[in-house]
């Protein structure tokens, strides 16, 4: 091998290497993010969350934008498919809040663990992939982890575990969404997102919104300061490395979510919850690993 040959290699393993860093940054921020969240809305309606965190998301990524060019950012293709991808992260964000107002934190993060799963179903109606037998096997012994986290106390249909479903089915739907807007820049989906979320849960406010110190205004701003900086990272993260490489990192969210969940809670996982976590999640890094091997092919 040449010296070229092998300087390159190096260059090219130290930017994979930079990616897993910023995407285990980025998992990190965003599961100190969602219990920050699960804190405030414990005193706060979701909506009322949602509105002040997006505001600051919107002021942080300002100058960003301003950078970029607010023509680039702000010049929509596929208007309609912009439209169906908003409202399923407008649906998932409200899912996701509500459910850990009433569910240890870990819980709902272990649900949402199956959302490359079921992603992959929804592939083959949505986007017309095929999904081999080896896949399909790992999807349902996947979504029996998902049983196996939802019923620690025998109560599988409570509401909240099934809101918790449903946020991780809307972000399933909302990555199919994104998958057709490949053309689409990244910043351009992080502001829209903001504007999204941001303007529903404004719309929330003649129901039951609460009086904030400035401290709690502090607080919920916080949240979506760490949240533009969990999104920076993962993104720098796939621009360094392939998704293949990266993508398995995000499940350190649920090692995150556990000791979150006991620090700030006092939320230890029962040994059931445990188990169906571990199902997921090996399904989960099953199904990406088969993905990468038929790409390859």
């Amino acid at each position: 091998m040449s010296e070229r040959a092998v300087s390159t290699g190096v260059a090219m393993e130290s930017g994979h290497w930079r990616g897993i860093v910023f995407m285990l940054l980025g998992t990190a921020l965003f599961t100190f993010n969602d219990a920050l969240g699960k804190w405030m809305v414990a005193s706060v309606a979701v909506g009322q969350l949602l509105f002040i965190r997006s505001a600051t998301a919107l002021v942080v990524l300002l100058p960003v934008v301003h950078r970029a060019g607010w023509r680039k950012v702000f010049v929509l293709h596929q208007p309609g498919q912009h439209v169906l991808r908003l409202a399923f992260i407008v649906a998932e964000v409200f899912c996701f809040y509500l459910a850990v107002r009433h569910l240890p934190l870990a819980d709902v993060m272990a649900v949402y663990q199956a959302t490359p799963l079921i992603v992959t179903v929804l592939a083959i109606p949505l986007l017309g992939e095929a999904v081999g037998w080896r896949r399909g096997l790992a999807v349902g012994l996947g979504f029996i982890g998902v049983l196996l986290v939802l019923q620690p106390d025998g109560g599988v249909f409570t509401t909240p575990a099934l809101i918790a479903l449903g946020g991780s089915v809307t972000y399933a739907l909302s990555m199919v969404a994104t998958r057709k807007l490949r053309e689409t820049n990244s910043l351009s989906l992080i502001v829209y997102h903001s504007i999204a979320v941001g303007g529903v849960g404004l719309l929330t406010l003649p129901w039951g919104w609460e009086p904030v110190d400035l401290p709690g205004i502090g607080y919920l701003a916080l949240i979506g300061v760490v949240a533009t900086a969990a999104h920076m990272c993962m993104n720098q993260s796939l621009k360094l490395a392939p998704a293949a490489v990266v993508v398995p990192f995000t499940y350190t969210s649920l090692l995150w979510a556990i000791l979150l969940g006991w620090l700030f809670f006092a939320d230890l996982p029962t040994p059931l919850m445990l188990l169906g976590a571990g199902i997921i999640v090996a399904s989960g890094l099953f199904v990406l690993h088969r993905e990468r091997q038929i790409k390859a092919e």
